[in-house]
């Protein structure tokens, strides 16, 4: 099946423990450091630099670009789903949402992205993931428009109020 745990910079450590991760995406201002939780396989570790920014040409911040989001896919389908794969960001509120729903549809690509989108806002009510990613995922992941329109269904996240690390299943729930 695979879970996703999404979370903020400061709750890596405990939560990689807590979920038994060994592998873990991170979206983070380039040159920030941060460390790496020991029970991450640093093979199975990939650090994406970019800012949580939407649109390019904003002086020195990256933004995220199509090389991004290509890295991202790759290390998705890398994962073997024996364990959660945990994705985090600064605050795990943009970024590291886009990142898992970009990651569930590299992994489970015959899922709705409708259904995909509501299964991250009931996990999470303060996610927005990040719109500029969104959209590159969408055109690399070839969905047509469609993971940008499930998107903007859900509507911006509610207020922050706090770090809320959530749980995300990668594959769609079958009863």
């Amino acid at each position: 099946m695979g879970t996703i745990v999404v979370a903020p910079l400061g709750k890596i450590a405990e939560l990689a423990i807590r979920h038994r991760c060994r592998e873990m995406l991170s979206l983070v201002a380039p040159k920030q450091n941060f460390h790496r939780p020991a029970v991450i396989d640093v093979g199975r570790h990939l650090i994406v630099g970019v800012n949580d920014i939407a649109f390019a040409g904003t002086g020195n911040l990256v933004a995220p670009g199509e090389e991004h989001v290509a890295a991202i896919v790759n290390f998705a389908r890398g994962w073997d789903r024996q364990s959660p794969l945990l994705v985090h960001c600064m605050m795990g509120v943009s970024r590291s949402p886009a990142a898992a729903l970009i990651s569930a549809l590299a992994v489970e690509p015959d899922q709705d992205e409708h259904d995909l989108a509501q299964r991250l806002r009931k996990a999470s009510v303060q996610s927005t993931p990040n719109a500029r990613l969104i959209e590159i995922g969408d055109y690399v992941l070839g969905r047509g428009g469609r993971l940008v329109a499930a998107v903007k269904a859900i509507g911006r996240g509610a207020d922050y109020v706090g770090d809320s690390p959530f749980l995300f299943s990668a594959s769609p729930v079958h009863q």
